[in-house]
This record gives C-alpha cells, structure tokens and sequence, in this order.
C-alpha cells in the first residue's frame, strides 16, 4: 500500500496533533502529514500541493469546514481524493450541513484509531486499488 499524503485542518493545534497521532496509531501507511489553522490556510496549502486525504473540523474561524467544502468544489483543478469531517457536533443538523459538498465520511471526536484505520484503509483501497 503506498504511503497517503493527508492534510489536518483545525483551528486548535492540540487537536491537529491529536488526530495526527490516530493516524500514526492507524499504522496505515503515511507519507506527507500537513495542517492548517483554518479553511483559507488549507486553500492556500491546496492550491500547491495535492493531498489524498483532507481532514477538516466544521467549527473554526476565518474561514469554517463548510465553507472549505464549498471552496473545493469550485475549483475542480484541486486535487484532494477524500474529504472527512472531524467534528465534536454530531447532530443531524450539523451533519445535513455538509451534504452535498463531496464529504466521504463524517467523525465524531474524539478519534478511534481502529475508525481512523478503517477510513484511511478504504481510502488507499479507493485510489490505488
């Protein structure tokens, strides 16, 4: 299985490193692990280097998660595979919010490594076969 480059977007670096860690935990293959503060940070990093994954909190400032979401799929010469919402709101309402903006999975915090395993794994069977 070949390495998956992901990039963590939350407002609160505790949190960034708390989901960095679940993925190491995953001992899913990792190659490149980049974060970014907010939905406008992630844009910038976005438009210069293509991740696999795309991991992102819905509830941060400058710019949000949805808004992030809605960002991508405006420009389709952006290259992320998967889009996961990590988030501590797992209410209908905040779930309905992002449908329709291209989201593959939707996790609650905190993270499960055996939950952050299943979702890379089915994430590098999706692109790499």
């Amino acid at each position: 299985m070949k390495p998956l480059n992901c990039l963590i977007v939350d407002d609160s670096s505790v949190m960034r490193r708390m989901v960095r860690r679940t993925m190491e935990l995953s001992e899913v293959p990792l190659g490149a692990v980049l974060e970014a503060g907010n939905g406008r940070e992630a844009l910038d990093l976005l438009q210069t280097t293509a991740v696999d994954v795309l991991f992102t909190d819905i509830n941060m400032p400058v710019m949000n998660g949805a808004e992030l979401l809605r960002a991508l799929s405006k420009q389709p010469d952006v290259d992320v595979r998967a889009r996961v919402v990590i988030s501590t709101d797992g209410s209908e309402a905040r779930k309905a919010e992002v449908v329709g903006l291209n989201v593959d999975w939707y996790l609650e915090k905190p993270l499960r490594p055996e939950v952050m395993r299943d979702v890379l794994s089915k994430v590098a069977e999706r692109i790499y076969g």
